[in-house]
């Protein structure tokens, strides 16, 4: 390796895109600006991942041709590679950490967070690399966990080597990355939030970044701590998440009243300040909503001792998205008089659309639930790599099923020939996340299907 090298240790939906992201940095002369090379655990999983790239296969499912194109460019060019050896951090100027980092529920279920796997990731950056190296902090994590876990485990693991306490310099940047199609650009061409340990690391991390990201066109932000860094990321997630569990209340009333929500809505979203105003849905899934606003208060009493402090709005949008997928599985026991014995078709099991992640994916939820009141559910996704158990791998008959449950938007769902695609059968549709549009359910309604959807109630032909 003849260029600096970047460590990206994980390779889930982050740590692969932020590695082509970095593989694909060009100096003014068009020639790589750096030697990445992925990490992995020594594990089943680990060992998949990191042959799978050095394969020229992507380890996670994308719809963004993008990041393809990316890594068939840097193994053509030989500036990337996987491996679970971590001697490899012996050479690294630069140690990006984009491992999970989750919420665990107990019988009581009281969220609890665990450093331990972090604390294992860090310790083994920290007791390899070079003086005068960066380890850059990706993962979401609850405020004040690098001033408080990390900076002190990297100080002492530096001292244990007879090295300064400064020698390895520590810096935090939350990624933004957006699976779907415009994967990579959520890495390059997004604005970026950043700060460091000390003024050193700050800098250290901005000139990194800018090496990678299209500063110019989308200033990057830098923050006075890593505690600001992390609030930033879990401020921003504890937003949106209240934000769609507030409008869920709404599609039960336009249901109720006759509504439909998705036009007023649209029409609110005309205005500037509302433009980001979320809709009802089938449920919030994917890795970050369906925990990050519970480390606020996780942060505050687990690491600076506040216990004193609430944060009310961000935990109920938890319970409230969580318990999301269950008003579809009660809207179909009302319709169909009972799930005893019925055949559901779901389509769609990823947490969103043009995403293969199943993770916190609401379907599951559902199938729990359908199944714990007599039903059968036969799931179907065009795209997870690795969705619920017993996951469709055709497209499934519709003959003999009570309903078809539309749940995530994908290309495929939104552009099929449903009518086609029913033949002979007509069960009940449920348009549980706007998949359909209103035109489309209305002609389903005039071939004789009764049609129900999420935020616009019983639809007529």
């Amino acid at each position: 390796m003849s260029r600096p090298v970047v460590c990206i240790q994980g390779l889930g939906f982050v740590g692969t895109a932020m590695a082509l992201a970095v593989a694909s940095a060009r100096d003014a002369a068009g020639e790589p600006v750096f030697d990445v090379v992925g990490v992995e655990l020594d594990s089943e999983e680990g060992r998949s991942k990191a042959k799978g790239i050095n394969s020229g296969e992507l380890p996670i499912s994308s719809a963004d041709p993008k990041m393809d194109s990316a890594l068939r460019g840097a193994l053509e060019v030989g500036n990337l590679r996987a491996t679970t050896d971590p001697s490899v951090y012996e050479q690294a100027a630069v140690a990006v950490v984009d491992i999970q980092f989750d919420v665990a529920f107990g019988d009581s279920a009281e969220p609890s967070i665990d450093f331990a796997s972090l604390e294992a990731a860090l310790r083994s950056l920290a007791t390899r690399m070079p003086a005068g190296s960066l380890i850059l902090v990706e993962t979401t994590v609850p405020p004040g966990t690098c001033e408080k876990v990390l900076g002190p485990l990297i100080d002492s693991a530096l001292a244990e080597r007879g090295m300064a306490a400064d020698a390895i310099m520590l810096a935090h940047s939350y990624e933004r990355v957006m699976p779907g199609a415009d994967y990579l650009d959520s890495i390059v061409n997004f604005w970026r939030v950043y700060a460091g340990r000390t003024p050193a690391a700050a800098d250290a991390c901005e000139a990194f970044l800018a090496r990678i990201v299209n500063a110019d066109q989308y200033p990057m932000s830098r923050l006075a701590s890593t505690t600001a860094s992390e609030m930033g990321k879990v401020l921003e997630n504890s937003y949106r998440a209240t934000n769609i569990a507030f409008i869920e209340e709404w599609g039960r009333f336009a249901e109720a009243v006759g509504v439909d929500l998705f036009e007023v809505i649209d029409a609110i979203r005309v205005r500037p300040t509302h433009s980001n105003m979320r809709q009802p849905g089938f449920g919030v899934g994917g890795y970050c909503l369906p925990k990050d606003p519970l480390f606020p208060r996780l942060g505050a009493g687990g690491l600076f001792g506040l216990d004193q402090l609430d944060f009310p709005f961000s935990e109920s949008a938890v319970r409230v998205n969580r318990a999301m997928p269950l008003v579809t599985v009660d809207k179909l026991d009302e319709l169909l008089g009972g799930l005893q014995g019925r055949r559901i078709i779901l389509l769609g099991v990823s947490y969103r659309e043009g995403v293969g992640d199943t993770r916190f994916s609401p379907s599951s939820t559902f199938i729990d639930a359908v199944s714990e009141r007599g039903g059968e559910v036969v799931p179907y996704d065009p795209i997870a790599l690795d969705g619920s158990a017993g996951t469709a791998t055709d497209f499934p008959d519709p003959a003999g099923c009570d309903a078809v449950v539309f749940a995530v938007g994908h290309s495929e769902l939104v552009e099929m020939d449903v009518a086609a695609w029913l033949g002979e059968s007509r069960p009940l549709i449920l348009d549980a996340s706007r998949v359909l549009s209103a035109g489309s359910l209305r002609g389903l309604a005039a071939l004789g299907c009764p049609v129900w959807a999420i935020g616009r109630g019983r639809v007529e032909a």
